[in-house]
């Protein structure tokens, strides 16, 4: 087997190459998103223990213009939230804990005016009890999918609860519609819209973590045609497919593992960090799983690091111009919050 270059994590053929760093960008449970080519952070923990989430708004130019705080008012104080962009305009945030309770509500980013706005609720929507560690996955400019467990420690169902959120930029409105499906009760996990797997195309969303599962669930299948495509990226989609193809991953799939980041990169959901319930100490996690959708049975596959350095939790990863990006999180001891901006590199 070829050895791998110099940068490698531990002798890995991988590893997160910095490429910024800056004090603005210090923070974990967060939300960040693409929107016009540039990523968009909004709110979370600036410090472990703190007591409650930031409320500002940071912008980061991957092209490498320096990090800047939005200059909007009303920007909505959230951590554990998630976020999406719609229509190459609107930034909405979804959810979260507000330092005092846990919410449903949706509040807009206007990028294009630079302000926030709050949205309101339509008639007949149903919201949640309130969210915070769950998912939201964009279907299309109109709806998004929301599954987690909902409510706080108090009130928190053995399951967990699936909402389509259907948005209407021009009224300013939302409106949440309970779906007949349920998860396992999960909270701390991240989804997935990939490709079905098989003869007949079309996506599934996929639910990995926030439970002992060591399984991926299913929260909504739609046919050909039915989801908006995410955008492509043919550079990084070949090099993971020489990735697992290298023989250097195992087939071993994360289990108990929440507050970790996934990103879609055409067939392949890529997992990274977060914090195991599988051990009760150093259970901050620097692994990074690749599943692998391009035939049936999709497959996982597990490459370890060995440079604790990398340890995440509570991060995000952010696919954009064809480059994958790490951002924020909490360190190893899960309260520093990194400053640093990194790039998935892969050595092939």
């Amino acid at each position: 087997m070829a050895v791998a270059p110099p940068g490698g994590a531990g002798g890995s053929r991988w590893t997160w190459r910095p490429v910024a760093r800056d004090a603005l960008l210090a923070r974990a449970f967060h939300s960040c998103t693409e929107l016009r080519g540039r990523l968009y952070l909004v709110g979370g923990l600036l410090a472990g223990g703190a007591a409650e989430p930031s409320a500002d708004t940071v912008v980061l130019d991957p092209a490498g213009a320096p990090a800047v705080r939005v200059g909007a008012r009303g920007g909505p104080r959230r951590s554990h939230h998630d976020a999406a962009a719609l229509g190459g305009r609107w930034l909405c945030a979804v959810g979260g804990w507000d330092g005092a309770r846990r919410l449903a509500a949706v509040a807009a980013l206007d990028a294009e005016r630079g302000e926030w706005e709050a949205w309101t609720a339509a008639p007949g929507s149903c919201p949640p009890a309130g969210l915070s560690s769950h998912t939201c996955t964009r279907l299309s400019d109109r709806e998004l999918r929301v599954a987690g467990r909902e409510g706080g420690t108090r009130t928190q169902r053995r399951y967990g609860s699936i909402y389509t959120l259907r948005l209407d930029p021009s009224a300013r409105t939302y409106c949440y519609r309970e779906e007949s499906c349920r998860s396992a009760s999960r909270s701390g996990h991240c989804a997935a819209l990939l490709p079905t797997p098989g003869p007949r195309p079309g996506h599934q969303l996929l639910l990995f973590g926030g439970c002992d599962s060591a399984e991926p669930e299913v929260a909504g299948h739609w046919g050909h045609g039915k989801i908006q495509e995410a955008p492509a990226a043919p550079r990084l989609t070949e090099q993971l497919a020489k990735l697992v193809s290298s023989g250097q991953g195992s087939r071993q799939g994360p289990r108990g593992l929440r507050h970790h980041s996934c990103s879609v990169v055409g067939p392949f959901a890529v997992l990274f960090g977060g914090e195991t319930l599988t051990r009760a100490r150093d259970t901050i996690c620097n692994d990074l799983y690749v599943y692998d959708t391009r035939r049936a049975p999709s497959l996982w596959f597990h490459f370890p690091c060995a440079d604790r350095a990398l340890k995440r939790v509570g991060h995000r990863t952010c696919l954009c111009n064809d480059q994958l990006y790490l951002v924020g999180g909490f360190g190893e001891d899960g309260r520093t919050a990194s400053p640093q901006v990194c790039t998935l590199d892969l050595f092939l």
